[in-house]
């Protein structure tokens, strides 16, 4: 059996074959991304163990020659707003497991400016979290180029590239009414970019659900931060010093849920007992942590987008993939977890 890349032997196709029980022309093929294009047909069982195999021993493909025989980077570009935010990572942990095993590197974009970059640098997929009005004219122009693109947008059209569509309303509409269950007191946790009368969705639906309900909503439980974790934390603790603190949180992203737990626990507030919080966005961390979060978002988004982007990575040289770029839906649901459980009429907190 071939031993693992510890002895210092660069490991070779040769040797995953042999570890995985199968010929040099089975592991080519599924570690070169071309499953899927028409050639010769491997069971996905197979596939997982030519994987695994390659990922015990550290083996990777050489990447110089593939690209000058298939005209790949074997690289994708991930363009992230906020890289802190738990959101990103989740992203940026899901492309990095699905893209390993294939041999292609992802790279971080950290700058909103990714228009300048993307005009001087090639990438066989490239994932835009966040489009301004004025970047939508290069979209256009720069599939029109051959730049493959997957973008997360609830408003930008499909021409040309991939849109993943994912809108928020409904779902935060249903986080903000599991907390009226069992709260008449529910703070809003959200950008001071994405409050009043013109802001964003996500903040709209905290306002009509509450006017839906009789409640009066109150200046003082709208907690406005510059966008960042520490203003998230520090207006969470603005929020619940409040000489009749609000008994719930509503956070418009998942990241600031997590600050307003942290400000919670410094205050020696129980979450999930004095008071409920719950985010947006369904990320990994927010299930990991103690307490795990409450949230709203779609189900397996994360390892849904990077197959996605990956799909559109590896497909045939020269074009975008073997399907026709549109519009993918991921419906949203609500997750009752440990920071916002269930309430009866016994541990309602009013």
């Amino acid at each position: 059996m071939a031993k693992a890349s510890t002895t210092g032997i660069r490991p070779t196709i040769r040797m995953v074959a042999e570890l995985a029980g199968v010929s040099t022309a089975t592991v080519s093929y599924v570690l070169s991304g071309r499953r899927g294009d028409g050639g010769p047909g491997v069971s996905d069982p197979t596939a997982e163990k030519v994987k695994a195999a390659a990922e015990r021993l550290g083996y990777r493909p050489n990447q110089a020659a593939r690209a000058i025989r298939t005209g790949r980077t074997n690289t994708v570009i991930l363009s992230l707003t906020m890289l802190s935010d738990p959101w990103s990572l989740s992203v940026i942990e899901a492309v990095q497991r699905a893209a390993v095993p294939l041999g292609i590197t992802p790279m971080i974009l950290g700058d909103a400016d990714w228009v300048k970059v993307l005009g001087t640098h090639n990438a066989d997929a490239v994932f835009v979290d966040a489009v301004r009005p004025d970047q939508r004219d290069a979209l256009r122009q720069l599939a029109e180029h051959g730049t493959t693109l997957v973008v997360f947008d609830e408003e930008v059209k499909a021409e040309g590239f991939d849109v993943i569509r994912s809108i928020a309303g409904p779902g935060c509409r249903m986080a903000v009414e599991h907390l009226l269950h069992g709260h008449a007191r529910i703070a809003c946790l959200t950008p001071a970019t994405a409050a009043g009368t013109s802001g964003g969705t996500r903040y709209r639906a905290y306002s009509e659900a509450l006017a839906d309900a009789g409640i009066p909503e109150r200046d003082d439980y709208v907690g406005l931060f510059d966008g960042t974790s520490a203003g998230a934390y520090a207006a969470a603790t603005r929020l619940l010093s409040l000489p009749d603190r609000p008994t719930a949180i509503y956070a418009t992203t998942d990241y600031a849920a997590v600050s307003a737990i942290n400000a919670a626990q410094r205050l020696g507030l129980a979450v999930g007992t004095d008071v409920d919080i719950i985010g947006v966005g369904n990320t990994v961390e927010g299930e990991r942590m103690s307490p795990s979060l409450s949230t709203v978002g779609p189900v397996d988004f994360f390892d849904k987008l990077a197959r996605v982007l990956l799909r559109r990575a590896t497909g045939p040289a020269g074009t975008a993939a073997t399907e026709q770029p549109g519009v993918l839906d991921f419906p949203w649901h609500l997750f009752v977890r440990e920071s916002a459980p269930h309430r009866s009429a016994a541990t309602r907190l009013y």
